[in-house]
């Protein structure tokens, strides 16, 4: 392709690109889901937040499932000003081996949930792994739903899970899927600190 040709079609591009910057005028905070039975659900959401406090935005993070407080992302941010960190689960449902505790700890942290969804101070809300919430049984969808419609303008909400409800779905702005075409765990790869955890 000539240099000129190249030209050319970077203008036109522009032109589209800028007509779609023009059309997006509104201003407010967005819902995302990541799901899928990929790696790095978690990952996106923490690298989102850390662009978030870049800005000097403040964050929480409950984590509905990982029970454990020895993760990188753990030490990373925990003592940081801008981030509240709230593990509240007690460890994945194999591990514990307790429905009841499962179902009280799933409680007791969208509890938690509902108080930082009518913070207007919270720029960012990270709700990692609450699907499988959804998935059990241990949460009901609809004051889920109502919290989320009812926050703050501004605030912005991040929910990781392998799956995630289609009501949720539904009142989505952003849904990506993180797909699993091989991980190294099913190689016989030992999981390490600093990728896996």
């Amino acid at each position: 392709m000539t240099d000129t040709k190249h030209q050319q079609r970077m203008q036109n591009r522009k032109k589209v690109m800028d007509a779609k910057i023009a059309k997006s005028t509104e201003e407010r905070g967005v819902f995302i889901i990541l799901k899928g039975a990929g790696k790095g659900k978690s990952s996106s959401a923490f690298g989102t937040m850390a662009r978030s406090v870049g800005h000097g935005k403040r964050c929480a993070v409950i984590q509905f499932t990982k029970g454990r407080t020895e993760t990188g992302e753990f030490k990373f941010f925990s003592d940081h000003p801008l981030v509240d960190w709230h593990v509240m689960g007690h460890g994945f449902t194999w591990e514990t081996q307790d429905k009841n505790q499962d179902i009280a700890a799933a409680q007791k942290a969208w509890a938690l949930a509902e108080t930082l969804l009518n913070d207007s101070s919270y720029d960012l809300l990270v709700f990692d792994e609450i699907g499988y919430m959804f998935k059990y049984g241990y949460l009901d969808t609809e004051p889920v739903v109502t919290a989320l419609q009812n926050r703050p303008m501004m605030q912005n909400v991040i929910m990781t899970g392998r799956t995630m409800v289609t009501d949720l779905q539904d009142i989505a702005d952003t849904i990506s899927v993180i797909q699993d075409e091989r991980h190294a765990f099913r190689l016989g790869v030992k999981a390490q600190e600093g990728i896996e955890f």
